[in-house]
């Protein structure tokens, strides 16, 4: 079977959705990962219109993208936050995607609450219906606190439901969780579901995240893993350069494209 491989709107961050549909299309691909992120990149938010949300619908059909995922990122351990995540979830839904995409606390924004494992897998129960009603897996990102994939299958063994499942995110098990890549892809193979491509440059605790193949992280081992384990979750591609950003759209749109030949360059048909 083909694997499904996306790319991350978040990519494009400080840019419009409409550039990054156009740059993720003509570079090649043919699925794409929405981003509800609040406070950092808000390409499709709950609070849209539902004209607003409707133009996007059509064109995503005019760009010739599939939604398959959407990153809504919730603090999870906040349980003020879960109606918010709900909401995701439910957006996620409109756009017919099959997984939706959290950390465990809120990307990007200062963490209010932590709790335990325990609690928060807790918490995550309570949206298992909401799962179900739309049809959608969610997966939790390795990220801050949480910065290993072993952390996450910790708290998804708890959780216990085919429902939810670990999104990988390659280059945050090194920048957050300063781990062994392949050590810890093993020890949580068989619950990733979903994951980011991204790669790390740089030292372990700069934020230097280029295009796929510019940095150096062994996505052959990854790919291998993943076949050895027979799991064809989707992968979705994201580039988030340095602190700084990219410096204009023509380099976030070479960076996808490199990461297309890439991916084409180590057997992966796209």
């Amino acid at each position: 079977m083909q694997r499904i491989i996306a790319v991350n709107s978040n990519t494009y961050h400080g840019y419009s959705l409409c550039q990054a549909m156009d740059g993720i299309s003509k570079a090649g691909f043919k699925y794409i990962e929405l981003t509800a992120t609040k406070g950092w990149t808000e390409h499709v938010f709950p609070t849209m219109s539902l004209k607003q949300l409707y133009k996007i619908k059509d064109e995503l059909k005019e760009n010739d993208l599939i939604p398959i995922s959407m990153s809504g990122h919730c603090n999870l351990m906040d349980k003020g936050r879960i109606t918010d995540f709900i909401a995701n979830i439910r957006l996620a839904g409109f756009f017919g995607c099959e997984h939706v995409i959290s950390s465990i606390g809120e990307a990007h924004l200062k963490d209010k609450a932590e709790i335990s494992n325990f609690e928060v897998a807790g918490h995550i129960q309570e949206l298992i219906p909401y799962l179900e009603e739309y049809n959608l897996i969610l997966g939790l990102e390795n990220h801050g606190k949480h910065g290993t994939g072993k952390c996450l299958k910790d708290i998804i063994d708890i959780v216990n439901s085919p429902r939810v499942v670990i999104n990988y995110d390659t280059a945050n098990a090194i920048f957050y969780g300063a781990v062994n890549l392949e050590e810890d892809v093993e020890a949580c193979i068989n619950e990733i579901g979903h994951i980011h491509l991204k790669d790390k440059a740089g030292r372990q605790d700069e934020w230097n995240f280029p295009a796929l193949g510019k940095g150096r992280i062994d996505f052959k081992m990854i790919l291998s893993k993943l076949k050895q384990a027979e799991n064809n979750c989707p992968l979705s591609i994201e580039i988030e350069f340095t602190k700084n950003g990219a410096k204009n759209i023509e380099e976030i749109n070479q960076a996808v494209k490199d990461s297309y030949q890439y991916l084409q360059s180590i057997g992966l048909e796209i």
